[in-house]
């Protein structure tokens, strides 16, 4: 049988854990399976673009294990009550074949996403790092804010969103949290002044420009995670050029991060290659790193890997019979007439 986890099964095991406790799993999972990056089968995911937004295929295999992500991202989409991210997601076994999890990954993917995040950020920021700016205030920046607060320290976000009843829920959200003070921004400009890390989570599937070069101060970290498709970036290019950037996997990154903008051999580094010692991060208090955050499909390999634990350790969602998992493995047609049939094929009158 495939577990089934559904969004209310899920929301009620980050309500149990509890989203920083969550958050923190994922970041271990994640960076492990970083660690072992040659040994997975990986590709960039196949997009089909629209007018309004865009549907992507996400697939990564290792040793034991297989995964897909099926997301879309459609900027327009909450004006008509929907999510502008919304996915789910397979894990299967490589040696069969055989899906062992069908999941949500709407939820999912804002908790892996800020999980990327702070571990990128413990590996390229400064130390100590106590202030961060947030400019995008909707579905993913209260986990971004949690994430940050919980694994790096970070005790004020300064937060800034065009729209301000995005920035009232983010107010309302994390007024409980302890030791975090949320500060609401008159402007990006306001936002980042003085910030150990900016990030910026926008939606708008355009060529914005939310960071140019006169706001960005010396030994910034700028955590760029809403730049993830071809024609939508965050960052002003001579922000890149200056900076020591970051990525997921480069080939992907490439024709959908902010680097879309530069010079396709200008030098970026591949964050599991920090992550496991053969190249430098930060390399000085001064120097300015960017993050070019894509989303890449081993971190939702590693997120599916991590539910599907949690699946077994506390009973979490529901078996289904997705593939036929008993009787004659050659007799699918059998599966036709339901249990108790005939064997034999009944005549029609």
């Amino acid at each position: 049988m495939t577990r089934l986890i559904d969004l209310p099964a899920l929301a009620q095991l980050t309500q149990d854990i509890g989203p920083a406790a969550l958050i923190e799993q994922l970041v271990h999972s994640i960076e492990a399976e970083f660690l072992h990056w040659s040994e997975f089968d990986k590709s960039a995911r196949s997009a089909c673009h629209s007018a309004r937004g865009v549907i992507e295929l996400m697939p990564v295999a290792g040793a034991t294990h297989y995964s897909f992500k099926y997301v879309n991202g459609h900027p327009g989409n909450p004006a008509r009550g929907l999510p502008t991210v919304m996915a789910f997601g397979v894990l299967a076994e490589v040696d069969t074949g055989y899906p062992l999890l069908l999941s949500e990954l709407t939820l999912t993917t804002a908790l892996r996403t800020a999980a990327t995040s702070a571990m990128a950020a413990r590996a390229l920021a400064r130390p100590n790092c106590r202030r961060m700016a947030l400019i995008g205030n909707g579905a993913q920046s209260d986990f971004q804010a949690i994430a940050f607060h919980t694994l790096l320290g970070i005790g004020e976000v300064s937060a800034f969103d065009v729209d301000a009843a995005a920035t009232d829920k983010l107010l309302r959200n994390l007024a409980d949290l302890p030791g975090l003070r949320v500060r609401r921004a008159a402007s990006v400009r306001d936002a980042v002044r003085g910030a150990d890390i900016v990030t910026t989570v926008t939606a708008d599937k355009a060529r914005a420009t939310i960071l140019t070069p006169d706001m960005v101060e010396p030994g910034m970290h700028l955590n760029a995670v809403g730049g993830d498709c071809p024609g939508k970036t965050e960052l002003h290019p001579d922000v890149l050029r200056a900076a020591n950037i970051f990525v997921e996997y480069e080939p992907q990154t490439r024709i959908e991060g902010d680097i879309q903008q530069l010079a396709p051999d200008h030098p970026v580094t591949e964050l599991w290659r920090v992550l496991s010692g053969q190249a430098p991060g930060r390399t000085s208090a001064q120097e300015v790193t960017v993050f070019d955050s894509v989303g890449f499909a081993l971190e939702d390999y590693a997120a599916l890997r991590t539910l599907h634990r949690l699946a077994q350790e506390r009973g979490i969602g529901r078996d289904v019979e997705l593939v036929p998992s008993d009787g004659d493995p050659k007799d699918l047609f059998g599966r036709t007439r339901g249990a108790g049939a005939s064997t034999r094929l009944r005549r029609v009158a």
